[in-house]
């Protein structure tokens, strides 16, 4: 079963009107950093249960909000003196050699169960700005 979503187009120019384009990628931005908050809370979380010296946790970074083609969105990456953006993916998916690391599906897991919470951070960040 599918849903077509008609007059999404309309509504965003309606609110770029009332509000001005410039307040609507404000809000746009607020509510995205938000949103990002909430899922790194909960990456954190998932870390936890296989940390060993911590550093995977505490280079997690939020980028400041960007265009990526025409949709505007903000990355959560690793960033840090240690380097740990290189063995991220081996936590996440295994190695020929260890195939099931203690961490694999961490980050998955973190996006699944922050989905409705993030949805919620994005839906009270538009709210509070209009």
């Amino acid at each position: 079963m599918s849903v077509k979503i008609s007059g999404l187009e309309k509504l965003m120019r309606q609110l770029e009107k009332r509000y001005g384009q410039q307040n609507m990628q404000r809000i746009s931005d607020k509510a995205l950093l938000a949103g990002a908050r909430v899922f790194v809370k909960e990456l954190k979380s998932q870390f936890e249960s296989f940390k060993d010296t911590g550093a995977s946790i505490d280079e997690i970074t939020i980028s400041e909000p960007m265009w990526l083609g025409s949709v505007r969105t903000v990355k959560v990456h690793w960033r840090g003196p240690n380097n740990r953006y290189r063995i991220i993916h081996l936590n996440e998916w295994g190695t020929i050699k260890n195939p099931n690391p203690q961490g694999k599906g961490a980050i998955a897991r973190a996006l699944k169960n922050a989905e409705a919470a993030y949805r919620n951070a994005i839906k009270k960040a538009i709210e509070e700005g209009i």
